[in-house]
């Protein structure tokens, strides 16, 4: 039922849409920002050291690197579906699910 009130107030409202389109595409360049650098230094680190850079936290880091990693890609696919809803809607198309 919930989502059956989300799509409603979504196509009744298309400037609610790029609203959250720009939030959540702001979001993704703020989660994804320097994340490969990151990521390659962490593994580099690993690789130079071995296991003993886990009592440093860098396991840590490294789960926490890929956790931001795939919310990255969550805010990415929540941009990529609003815009496919308002080029469905600039197009008078129904969207697809």
């Amino acid at each position: 039922m919930c989502r059956v009130q989300l799509v409603k107030l979504l196509s009744l409202r298309w400037w609610l849409v790029f609203l959250l389109a720009g939030f959540l595409f702001m979001a993704f360049g703020a989660v994804s920002y320097n994340l490969f650098r990151l990521l390659q230094a962490n593994i580099s680190l690993f690789a130079e050291y071995g296991v003993m850079v886990i009592a440093e936290g860098a396991l840590q880091q490294l789960v926490e690197l890929t956790l931001l990693g795939y919310a990255s890609l969550l805010l990415w696919l929540g941009f990529k579906a609003c815009e496919g809803w308002l080029v469905a809607s600039l197009m008078d198309e129904p969207f697809r699910e």
